[in-house]
């Protein structure tokens, strides 16, 4: 059975009408040049006919994948019932059960509370309020290749200048950034993992010499696995350190957990695969299956606190939303979709690191669990990004039925966020695909140089 079926060449006629429409704003221009009609699973189907392999997930929202049946009973149920209140108006006992779910799972013994929110963004905004009233403290840090968000605070923390950044300071005040273990681009003379991870610590720790009073940090706040950046995968040893350091030194470490989260990286938590214990851990995306909702989880004394009224939001922790987000905690454990994590990691680092061996464009294949990513580079020696091949090579893939999403501080890393319970037999489709495109536009690579040779 063939899962990829394009018909010809995208956008389709009923795609094209709608898109053609100037009604939307320009900033949320679509990756995809088709318009769905429905989803289920691994497989989305556009207006046109066509369907499409996903291996973005929904940007890492679909772990149990597109429109589980489980999932939709949840959600109509919970929505035949009541679709508002506003928890700190009439509370609902969906948004305490999903708080006593998450405070059980996270990692290490002390006391947990919970709250919820809209998005990731929120999730971080209010983890660092919290950080802060925690604290009494004023200063936060983050890494370079961060991203956190777009709302102020949490845009503050984001790295990335283009598009993310770029006009619109001035940010947050007291925000210092330091380097994140990027091993693959390393600019010190460190080359091993466990000298990268020394080398780095070294520079957050000048940070207190030149930058900001060790007395007056409130937080450092670190992806476990960068993921707008490339997913990029720290040391461990640097997670240890920053973890042992914060705590003895009265900051609090918050854990950005919003792409890494709900089985991702073959672990519930990110933080659970490294060994560490934030003291804030942040939740989003695949928290309930599409819905808008987040979370903000941590130690109890932390959590309590802002004080009565001093986080929330109207909207936050919809009980339509905690219901699905229930039923999601439900699916990952009863269909072990960590265990299906490793899986479709294993499939996806196998295929990618042949590519590396065949094709010189891949630099770097890395990742955990199912979060994967391969970096495409001109010259392996002097690691030139490819950025303009790796949009090509994701809009070739669109035309012949898959779906890739692009990430990395250079734009040129492809990322694979599929649903953790995708089909093998849809993945190695999908990567088959991608291995046909990669190889003509490596070749064509190979033929530029040769050229201008």
């Amino acid at each position: 059975m063939k899962y990829a079926q394009v018909k010809g060449e995208l956008p389709g006629i009923l795609s094209r009408e709608l898109l053609s429409n100037d009604a939307v704003a320009a900033s949320f221009g679509s990756l995809l040049p088709s318009v769905i009609e429905r989803a289920e699973g691994s497989l989305i189907l556009d207006i046109d006919g066509n369907q499409f392999i996903d291996l973005a997930g929904g940007v890492g929202a679909m772990n149990v994948g597109h429109s589980h049946p489980r999932i939709v009973e949840a959600i109509t149920e919970a929505a035949q019932k009541f679709t508002h209140t506003d928890f700190t108006v009439v509370p609902y006992a969906s948004f305490i059960r999903l708080a006593q779910e998450l405070c059980r799972r996270a990692p290490g013994t002390s006391p947990k509370k919970a709250c919820f929110f809209n998005s990731g963004t929120e999730a971080v905004e209010h983890a660092v309020h919290i950080a802060k009233k925690a604290t009494k403290k004023r200063a936060v840090i983050c890494f370079e290749g961060a991203f956190h968000g777009r709302t102020f605070m949490s845009l503050s923390l984001t790295s990335k200048i283009n598009p993310y950044k770029a006009g619109l300071g001035p940010f947050a005040p007291d925000v210092y950034r330091t380097p994140y273990p990027y091993v693959y681009r390393w600019p010190g003379s460190s080359t091993t993992p466990d000298q990268i991870a020394a080398e780095a610590f070294s520079l957050f720790e000048k940070l207190f010499v030149t930058q900001v009073s060790i007395d007056d940090v409130a937080a450092v706040i670190i992806e476990p696995i960068q993921g707008e950046a490339g997913f990029i995968v720290p040391p461990a040893a640097f997670l240890h350190q920053l973890n042992d350091f914060c705590k003895s030194h009265g900051m609090l470490l918050i854990a950005d957990e919003v792409q890494t989260g709900y089985g991702r990286t073959g672990r519930f938590l990110a933080s659970e695969y490294f060994g560490i214990e934030p003291d804030i851990i942040t939740l989003g995306k695949s928290i309930a299956a599409g819905m808008p909702l987040s979370a903000i989880v941590g130690s109890a004394d932390i959590m309590d606190a802002a004080g009565p009224g001093a986080i929330g939001g109207t909207f936050v922790g919809n009980p339509v939303s905690c219901a699905a987000a229930l039923e999601v905690l439900n699916i990952y454990d009863q269909d072990n979709l960590g265990e299906r994590a490793l899986d479709v990691g294993k499939l996806l680092t196998d295929r990618l690191n042949g590519f590396r061996e065949r094709y010189e464009l891949v630099g770097d294949v890395r990742g955990v669990g199912a979060m994967v990513a391969m970096e495409l580079v001109l010259d392996r020696e002097t690691k030139q990004p490819a950025d303009r091949e790796t949009k090509e090579i994701i809009r070739r893939c669109q035309q012949k039925g898959v779906i890739l999403f692009k990430a990395g501080i250079y734009s040129n890393v492809i990322r694979f966020l599929s649903p953790l319970n995708i089909l093998k037999e849809q993945l190695a489709e999908a990567l088959d695909i991608l291995e046909e495109v990669l190889s003509a536009v490596d070749a064509e690579v190979r033929s530029r140089h040769y050229v201008a040779k």
